[in-house]
């Protein structure tokens, strides 16, 4: 079988136009999408709704009031338990499936967001957020890998993006969140505890889904597998796929080995693919979005709008945006491609953190004109434009779809570990250095790591529009060893779709 006949390969779908499918054209596929999804759904709720929650848990609490670290601890120590959760999430889908990793999220994550609801103190409320981030860590790396898996190669992208629109949803939901709770009695514990909701719902609406097709071949259970691509694709193409996992398969079986985190390193096609996804996951945080989400109404506050409700309503217009934008990204990815829109992503975002740096320098300059807050808002408003339909949904989405068959779910691990460390880092420090060196320098340095991002882009992520898993493996194989391993070019079929 060439490459060129590989079910889901441009050349198939091009000998076979019928075969082709849209993101609206099986609803059991979308329906999957969705209920996987509520895991980055859990994910995006926890980033929005702690930077709310925030400001009535130091009403509340003295120490935490009075405590920068404690209040960066408080919400750091979900994205701890998220770096832990993604570390073993990987070895778990792999071992037990992406429908046990999913189940298993759920009840971790259940459970902590009750330990935060009933807290006594700062310390346990800690702890919750430290199980909340469990559950997070391993549902974000098995919802891109499920969805990907069960999902036709020319609308993988946007159904995969369809995780990020559901932690896109899932912050701007907390927002609303936040508004409504903020008259209530026991306010930040209401935030927090109501996130235990979705995660019940998707616990048992999992177990109503199947596992993901692609893990129940690698386990010999190939009539379970047949029964679920039976509901996602036409008998023509069934056959067709069936046939085709089946010699992945046997060809896997044949050079079958220990799979082992080292060889990530060691396996040169390997470690450029790992290269170019941890980068990608890297760089999404230290561009600075997941600090423009956890802190935006503290942000909002520094810009001079001191009231708490003001501030969320503000931050719920910027979460809008982001969900909005990651709507647009669903449907460029699959037409754009992944590169080029993480290159458009990345210029906005530049010009949009230097708006946000200039805002904040001309108003520690001592200048009382209110249209410098304003413009900081502005900034905000805009980096989210320009991030979310792009830099957004790519690195999850280019994670799912660059690794070989039996090494997606550690490196689909490790990758996502790298985005969690990398949050932490930059959520650790974010509050720290904006009173040790100014608000505005803080994103000017963003501004220059986001300038760093697009060299990266531009050397080291190929693209990967609409090619099968088998043409994504070949694109490795020819970076790592030359174009001279396969007798047609995929690095130049992929940057000319």
């Amino acid at each position: 079988m060439t490459i060129k006949s590989l079910p889901g390969s441009s050349g198939y779908l091009d000998s076979f136009p019928e075969r082709r499918m849209s993101y609206f054209s099986n609803s059991y596929v979308l329906g999957l999408t969705v209920i996987a999804g509520i895991g980055g759904f859990l994910f995006g709720y926890d980033t929005g709704v702690i930077s709310g929650a925030l400001l009535y848990i130091k009403d509340e609490f003295e120490v935490v009031n009075q405590s920068s670290f404690l209040q960066e601890t408080i919400v750091s120590m979900a994205l701890v338990g998220a770096i832990i959760g993604a570390a073993s999430g990987g070895w778990i889908n792999d071992a037990y499936g992406r429908k046990k990793a999913t189940l298993l999220a759920d009840v971790v994550f259940t459970t902590g967001a009750i330990v935060m609801a009933v807290a006594p103190d700062p310390y346990v409320l800690i702890l919750g957020r430290l199980l909340i981030g469990l559950g997070v860590g391993i549902a974000s790396v098995t919802a891109p890998i499920y969805i990907a898996e069960a999902s036709p190669s020319e609308v993988r992208g946007g159904l995969v993006s369809t995780n990020v629109l559901m932690i896109t949803g899932g912050q701007f939901l907390s927002y609303l969140v936040n508004l409504a709770f903020t008259e209530v009695r026991g306010t930040w514990r209401w935030m927090l505890g109501v996130s235990a909701v979705p995660a019940v719902i998707q616990f048992f609406l999992m177990l109503c889904l199947p596992e993901s097709p692609r893990w129940l071949f690698r386990k010999n259970e190939k009539a379970k597998a047949i029964a679920v691509l039976s509901k996602i694709y036409d008998i023509a193409r069934l056959e067709d796929e069936v046939d085709h996992l089946s010699a992945a398969l046997e060809e896997e079986r044949q050079r079958k080995r220990t799979v082992r985190y080292l060889d990530v390193f060691k396996t040169k096609e390997i470690r450029l693919a790992f290269l170019a996804g941890a980068g990608l996951q890297a760089f999404q945080q230290f561009t600075g979005i997941n600090t423009v989400m956890y802190y935006s109404p503290t942000i909002v506050q520094m810009a001079g709008f001191n009231s708490n409700q003001l501030a969320l309503l503000l931050s719920l217009i910027v979460a809008a945006m982001n969900a909005a934008g990651t709507i647009v990204g669903i449907y460029l990815i699959d037409h754009v491609g992944r590169k080029n829109l993480a290159l458009s992503s990345l210029s906005g975002v530049i010009a949009s953190l230097v708006i946000l740096a200039g805002a904040f320098f001309a108003k520690t300059s001592g200048s009382s004109n209110g249209i410098y807050g304003w413009l900081a808002v502005i900034g905000l408003a805009l980096y989210i434009a320009f991030f979310s339909p792009g830099m957004g949904p790519v690195p999850w989405t280019v994670n799912s779809e660059i690794y070989p068959e039996q090494y997606r779910g550690i490196c689909g691990g490790m990758s996502a570990t790298v985005n969690w460390i990398s949050n932490l880092i930059v959520t650790q420090t974010f509050l720290t250095m904006a009173e040790a060196i100014g608000t505005g320098a803080t994103f000017l340095i963003l501004a220059g790591i986001a300038v760093l991002t697009v060299v990266f882009v531009i050397m080291f992520v190929p693209e990967t529009k609409g090619l099968t898993f088998v043409e994504v493996e070949q694109i490795w194989k020819e970076r790592a060893w030359g174009s001279g391993y396969n007798t047609e070019s995929l690095l130049e079929q992929g940057n000319e779709s």
